[in-house]
């Protein structure tokens, strides 16, 4: 996916999901567990919910 300053998008859910759907906190979940910092971050201008990881400055 994309890098976003200092971050890598993993994966992007619609944030119209179905009520009491978390897929984006499940799927952030299960990559903790893995040892990945995983976060789930609102894209408000395409409407999703992102699950971002940060990735080392590479000067």
């Amino acid at each position: 996916m994309s890098a976003v300053r200092g971050t890598k998008v993993l994966e992007r859910f619609p944030a119209g999901g179905p009520r009491g759907s978390w897929t984006a906190e499940e799927y952030a979940a299960r990559r903790r567990t893995e040892g990945q910092p995983a976060t789930v971050v609102m894209d408000l201008k395409s409407d999703a919910f992102l699950v971002v990881v940060p990735v080392a400055d590479e000067d």
